[in-house]
């Protein structure tokens, strides 16, 4: 099947299918998403990390398509109802919807009216009904032919008939489906307060008495009303008009007025559209919006997370952490370059102390004894009237400035078992101030030690598929994680953790054999590792820096399996790392010039050539 994939994928996303073919076969072999987007660019045509996203995406649904596809084929099967043309129309089914709507009618169900009819033996009555036959005889008289011990009478005979022509209805694949479709652009979403709801701040007030036409409505809105009825603040409801469903109908099951059961069609068209096919039509508009709205809302996730992740460290300095309160006082924390806490306190310059002075003299103590340069301030309560402090103590100090840091997570980290490992003899308050510090000298390593969903980038966090939040946002840190490289000597575990080929569990070996060894000299010692394997180690080791060990090359982004290729190169061009980037520059600019040819004599692509010069001149981060 995996040709097929590649030619529908390469159509839908408008790449070439040798592109996608070898983006599949690299995923089917075990690579990471990473790894492939930076290190196989030849074998995928450079296609970047989100194009590469959408790949795996689409063959997962594809697949899960093709297994659902299988699972219906074998289903109808077993009944024995299945035709060449229904084997057909499934084969040709491009989306899960579609391919349902094909199920429907051969779908196990639990007893309905309509088989409570069936089981009394009203199936050949129905089809009278649906091909409206013509003749001399009545309704009724068409009826008696149906009776029986549980059928008595012709009334009850017809009710029955028309039980099972509602449920066919309702069923049929291009009924539903073509309805669906009207739905889904002209039906009007409607809702209303709750008459008796609780709604103190009023908080849905502008959903009171709201009305929209469905394909309007803004993600922000669907998922307030959603939220909104979750609660019991609201009731929702969606009006299909009856235009956008009888037509479809007709187009299938058309009342002949010379019949003399036209009028027992109409009256289970009637009943199809109003007990079966609009509630169901309804659930279906209310969940596209609802995953319109949803995946819209973690788009926004994940724009904001990269954003927050990608602010660029304030290194170097010695920090003091600052996490504002008032009555418990502000939790002071101060740290080294390295990010170690070297001191705290606590301090009580709010009410209802009001100790402004003994705290200044703690803050000016700590910046005397420790050399520090910057004051983070977190953003929650008492953040304005701590800046007031800052602001006096950093007047007359040109060395030493102060920001505010967004503090969203603080609270989650400092109970969490990642603080208690890493802070553990630290109280909990106090380990709130060192997150909000660690937070500006190295952004990207203390946020991946808090859930996504607790830093505050987005709405509705909670209202979401949280599957689906779950895996885009693991998806942004890893990106971000493997885009800017992490040193292997210092690296938390739950740094490493989103490393490519890492995972927690090697995460954790890593800093044991961390701890046990007393670092890493270089790339090659990660073998060592327990549970490391070649397959980790190829997927890892290019995102994995190691500083002033044995080999300059290991605090690169240029993989191991290139080593080779950048000794050539240094060999060549005469490039050392003493050098300044300016004179590493000139010295690849010969090379540069005719880097097709350079690239073939030493037996590597250019995409890969050209990220191995980038690497020689500006190494790691």
């Amino acid at each position: 099947m995996t040709t097929d994939y590649t030619q529908t994928i390469a159509r839908q996303l408008n790449l070439k299918p040798s592109q996608v073919g070898a983006t599949i076969k690299l995923l089917d072999d075990g690579n990471t998403l990473p790894f492939i987007a930076r290190y196989r660019k030849e074998a995928t045509g450079l296609l970047d990390e989100e194009q590469i996203r959408k790949i795996t995406e689409l063959l997962e649904k594809l697949r899960a398509l093709d297994k659902r596809r299988e699972a219906i084929l074998v289903s109808i099967t077993e009944q024995d109802l299945l035709t060449p043309e229904l084997e057909r129309k499934l084969q040709d089914a491009g989306t899960l919807t579609e391919l349902e709507d094909l199920y429907l009618p051969y779908k196990p169900k639990r007893r309905t009216r309509a088989s409570i009819a069936r089981e009394k033996g009203l199936q050949g009555l129905a089809d009278l009904i649906i091909q409206q036959v013509r003749g001399n005889k009545s309704a009724d008289a068409l009826a008696r032919g149906f009776l029986n011990a549980e059928v008595p009478d012709t009334t009850e005979a017809l009710a029955g008939a028309r039980d099972i022509v509602a449920e066919t209805i309702s069923d049929h694949p291009d009924v539903r489906g073509t309805v669906r479709e009207k739905a889904l652009k002209w039906a009007l979403q409607r809702s209303q307060k709750v008459d008796d709801a609780d709604d103190p701040k009023a908080v849905y007030k502008t959903y009171y008495a709201f009305e929209y036409r469905v394909d309007r409505l803004q993600p922000h809105q669907i998922l307030a009303v959603n939220r909104g009825e979750a609660e019991g603040v609201l009731r929702v409801s969606v009006e299909i008009a009856e235009r956008d469903w009888r037509r479809p109908v007709e187009q299938v099951f058309r009342p002949d007025r010379r019949s003399p059961l036209a009028e027992q069609l109409e009256l289970a068209m009637q009943d199809a559209a109003k007990r079966l096919l609009l509630p169901a039509i309804e659930r279906d508009v209310r969940r596209a919006l609802t995953e319109k709205a949803e995946t819209h809302a973690i788009q926004v996730f994940a724009t904001n997370l990269r954003a927050l992740l990608n602010q660029p460290p304030l290194l170097g300095h010695t920090i003091i952490g600052l996490d504002p309160g008032y009555r418990t006082g502000c939790k002071v924390a101060v740290i080294d370059p390295t990010g170690k806490v070297i001191d705290t306190a606590t301090i009580y310059p709010h009410p209802p102390q009001r100790e402004w002075n003994a705290s200044l003299t703690t803050l000016s103590d700590f910046i005397t004894q420790y050399s520090a340069t910057l004051i983070a301030i977190g953003n929650g309560t008492a953040s304005r009237e701590t800046e007031q402090l800052a602001a006096e103590l950093t007047r007359h100090l040109d060395n030493v400035h102060y920001l505010i840091v967004n503090e969203a997570g603080a609270s989650v980290y400092s109970a969490s078992p990642l603080a208690r490992a890493e802070l553990p003899d630290m109280d909990v308050s106090l380990r709130g101030a060192v997150s909000i510090a660690r937070r500006v000298q190295d952004p990207l390593a203390e946020q991946v030690k808090i859930d996504p969903k607790s830093i505050g980038v987005g709405l509705y966090q909670h209202d979401v598929n949280q599957t689906q939040l779950s895996a885009s946002l693991d998806g942004v840190v890893e990106s971000v994680v493997n885009r800017v490289g992490v040193d292997l000597n210092t690296a938390s575990p739950a740094l490493l953790t989103h490393v490519a080929g890492i995972g927690p569990k090697l995460a954790d070996n890593i800093v044991a054999y961390r701890d046990e060894n007393g670092g890493f000299r270089n790339r090659r010692d990660l073998m060592q590792v327990s549970g490391l394997g070649k397959k980790s180690f190829e997927q890892s080791a290019g995102f994995l820096r190691v500083r002033d060990g044995d080999n300059p090359l290991d605090s690169s982004a240029i993989h191991p399996e290139s080593y080779r290729i950048a000794n050539k190169v240094l060999k060549r061009s005469g490039l050392n790392f003493t050098m300044p980037p300016e004179a590493r520059e000139s010295a690849l600019a010969s090379l540069k010039h005719d880097i097709v040819s350079v690239a073939d004599a030493l037996g590597t692509g250019v995409p890969t050539l050209q990220d191995i010069f980038e690497q020689l001149v500006r190494p790691g981060r």
